[in-house]
């Protein structure tokens, strides 16, 4: 959190001293109520005075992305399909959360590296629901198996895990939904090859309170107001509670 006189200086509205003086004559609000000396404000919060945003200069960019397959989720400038050539976008931004080359769906690009950490740190468990088809019918037993956990063996990476149990839900003959709560790598791809499946479409439909819906292929939008604020104070809810937890 900032100060607000601080965030209107940072901004180059004005000085802090002024800031404080155009706080105190009423002009100024945060979210749509009137500020008062002394407000500090958080990522995802509106600044006006009067009727004009105020925007800091390094403003928090965060998308939603629809990643197509084929694209990879790198940095690597080596890598000619790498996400960030392919957005192309004007501020220099990162995902939170990769998705493998063959998958596709929902990914949450942003420059805000706190936002990224609290979002990424796997202990908080925060929601990443998938809607996945495989080569064959599905099965009572296979959704029970999938719910419950799937040790994953992997000797050539010293993998040997049992995923945490997750909601499961059968849409389709071939078809299921998935939420998880963790992200090893590939790690639906694997479950489906423990249990004698293969994946043939895999698409990420929501990352905690932000979803995918009818955004196209390679399509990009901002997240709006108030998936911004609900996705903030998750994070911060969840941080929060692991400081909790550590404490006691």
């Amino acid at each position: 959190m900032v100060r607000l006189n601080k965030y209107l200086s940072d901004a180059g509205v004005c000085s802090r001293r002024e800031a404080d003086r155009l706080i105190e004559s009423g002009r100024v609000t945060v979210d749509g109520r009137k500020a008062a000396p002394g407000t500090k404000i958080e990522p995802g919060q509106e600044v006006r005075i009067g009727k004009k945003v105020i925007r800091d200069k390094m403003e928090r960019i965060v998308l939603a992305v629809n990643k197509p397959a084929g694209i990879v989720c790198t940095e690597d400038k080596k890598e000619k399909k790498n996400i960030i050539r392919y957005l192309n976008y004007p501020v220099r931004i990162t995902y939170a959360g990769r998705l493998d080359k063959d998958s596709e769906g929902l990914l949450i690009m942003t420059n805000d590296g706190d936002l990224i950490n609290g979002m990424m740190r796997a202990r908080y468990g925060h929601e990443k629901e998938y809607k996945v088809t495989v080569n064959k019918p599905i099965t009572e037993e296979f959704i029970q198996k999938m719910s419950e956990g799937v040790r994953i063996i992997d000797k050539e990476k010293e993998l040997d895990v049992v995923t945490r149990p997750c909601k499961v839900q059968k849409i389709g003959k071939y078809t299921f939904s998935i939420v998880l709560t963790q992200g090893l790598n590939r790690q639906i791809r694997r479950m489906c090859d423990a249990l004698g499946y293969k994946v043939t479409r895999l698409v990420r439909v929501r990352i905690m309170n932000v979803k995918l819906g009818t955004l196209k292929p390679g399509a990009v939008r901002k997240l709006t107001e108030q998936e911004l604020k609900e996705l903030y104070e998750q994070v911060k809810e969840s941080q929060n509670a692991g400081i909790s937890r550590v404490v006691e």
